[in-house]
């Protein structure tokens, strides 16, 4: 009895499964999660995983040649036609994540700053959605962040000349709608991917919406 119970225990820590067939034990490999999509705890919020083999590849963070040699690190360059964002970090390399753009009618291009960020921030529609969305009524003086919130777990404002664009660079829950044109012009992200953007990003950083 104790050499099966031994057996059985190596067969735990092995990560391994027993084969009737056989009477073998078979090693079970499996495919690490990566680590930037694990579930995480937020101040009083938990965000959940994200199962990274349903993100495709080119929409997972990673680090890749520099796109805008000529821009200073810190530099965000959004790419509307690929749907990835840019964070430049020197003159050689760029961290990309992967991001969800305007649909048909919403796109739009053009410079502008980083104002401020937030932390679970209050999304409050435009009159405009609730008129085309009558049951965002309830929310016409702001929807408090948290987990449901369509702005997610951060947001960054985008400005122009002063002026709030109304456009963000913000977390969202629905990360299935990644790599695709579902929003109103806002460039929603992955909330593990928002969370670090959120960290290296400066207020009066240049965007550039191309």
């Amino acid at each position: 009895m104790r050499p099966l119970l031994a057996a059985l225990a190596l067969a735990i820590l092995a990560a391994c499964t027993f084969d009737p067939e056989t009477g073998t034990f078979v090693e079970v490999k499996e495919e690490p999660r990566p680590v930037a999509y694990v579930a995480a705890k937020d101040g009083a919020h938990a965000i959940p995983a994200v199962d990274a083999s349903k993100v495709p590849l080119a929409y997972q963070r990673t680090l890749v040649p520099n796109p805008l040699k000529d821009e200073a690190p810190g530099t965000i360059l959004v790419d509307t036609q690929t749907r990835h964002l840019y964070l430049i970090q020197d003159k050689r390399t760029a961290l990309r994540y992967g991001i969800g753009v305007g649909r048909e009618g919403f796109g739009w291009s053009g410079e502008t700053v980083v104002a401020r960020k937030a932390h679970w921030p209050t999304w409050t529609p435009p009159p405009e959605m609730i008129t085309r969305q009558p049951e965002l009524e309830r929310w016409r003086e702001g929807q408090p962040g948290g987990p449901s919130n369509p702005l997610g777990a951060r947001a960054i404002y985008l400005y122009k000349d002063g002026h709030d664009t109304g456009f963000r660079i913000h977390g969202t829950p629905q990360w299935q709608s990644i790599g695709s044109n579902a929003s109103s012009g806002c460039f929603r992200m992955i909330q593990q991917d928002v969370l670090d953007l959120y960290d290296r990003v400066s207020p009066g950083a240049k965007v550039i919406v191309r």
